[in-house]
């Protein structure tokens, strides 16, 4: 299997180091919409969609004011899905599968890009979206962004053991080596999404994380704004701190075995020439990108495995080719 890396919306929220935990308060901080293409035999699979096209043309509409306030997000079209597919050869026909860790509108703004894809995601997280239970639920889920009828495929939670989560599902049309993590927490149906790429497991840990300092097994920790905004929007408390620290724990599960990893969603771009897939894994091409909050950063265990800083800046970086293909 072959898997690219993209960024699909940059967002550029004031606070610098209260929200990335890199020096200077004044500055804007980056973050951005992690997002995966995977070359399956089923065809291309998405793994999260990003901001979407509409995002540049009509942004209050499609995201939201209060949220485009706030965020300040680089709305071009290269930075979208469809556009970074086209740039890698493909037609966007040819993403098939679209698999999502929950349905919020950075995560979701790109499915109308994809009208013909099946869109698998927990069926609790589709009766949020559909029956929401309070009013937080309601503001949450933009409803603009599903008006074109996607294809879902829901999943109840359950499945088999897998690296000590208890109940991981493959998914219907999709090759074993995709697989659907529940999560929940941040939103009722968050899902992690693991993917095998032939050199071991990667676990795109959607929005149950933001920093990557939350997975340092040594002692866990996060910017304060960064905590304070995790707090805002959850929405089961405590089913998200339980859930926290499964990313390690998957990440630590075979020490001896090769190319574990877990992936944030906000995870600067990183140029092409510093993503390896090494014997170890995936890992820094320096020891000092890893300690600026590179974007694959390697857990200080004896472990064969890596971590995916999910929020970071991307300055003093050279330009990087966003369809950079990171595992084989």
């Amino acid at each position: 299997m072959r898997v690219h890396h993209l960024d699909c919306g940059t967002m550029r929220p004031r606070g610098g180091f209260l929200i990335d935990g890199r020096p200077g308060i004044r500055r804007r901080a980056e973050m951005v919409c992690h997002c995966l293409l995977l070359e399956t035999s089923a065809g291309l699979v998405l793994v999260e969609t990003g901001m979407g096209s509409p995002a540049g043309r009509r942004p209050d509409e499609w995201l939201g004011r209060r949220f485009v306030r706030l965020t300040s997000p680089v709305l071009t079209e290269e930075e979208t899905a469809v556009q970074q597919v086209r740039r890698l050869g493909f037609d966007p026909r040819d993403v098939r599968h679209v698999v999502l860790t929950h349905l919020d509108l950075d995560h979701v703004g790109g499915l109308v890009d994809f009208p013909e894809a099946t869109v698998h995601v927990y069926a609790t997280e589709l009766r949020a979206l559909r029956s929401p239970r309070d009013r937080a639920e309601r503001n949450r889920y933009r409803g603009v962004q599903f008006a074109h009828g996607p294809r879902w495929r829901p999943y109840e939670v359950g499945g088999e053991p897998w690296f000590g989560f208890a109940a991981v599902r493959e998914l219907a049309g999709l090759p074993a080596e995709i697989l659907l993590v529940p999560l929940a927490g941040h939103t009722r149906g968050h899902a992690g999404v693991a993917v095998d790429t032939g050199r071991g497991w990667l676990l795109h840990a959607g929005d149950a994380y933001f920093f990557h300092g939350q997975m340092d097994p040594a002692g866990p920790r996060r910017p304060p704004g960064i905590a304070a905004f995790e707090a805002l929007v959850q929405t089961e408390r405590r089913a998200r701190l339980d859930n926290q620290p499964a990313p390690v724990a998957h990440a630590r599960a075979r020490p001896r075995d090769a190319g574990h990893g877990v992936l944030g969603p906000r995870c600067r771009r990183v140029p092409q020439a510093e993503q390896r897939c090494g014997p170890a894994g995936v890992t820094p091409h320096r020891a000092a990108a890893a300690a600026r909050s590179c974007c694959i950063r390697s857990i200080p265990t004896n472990a064969s495995t890596a971590v995916a800083a999910p929020i970071a800046t991307r300055t003093q970086w050279p330009a990087w080719n966003s369809a950079a293909t990171c595992c084989r």
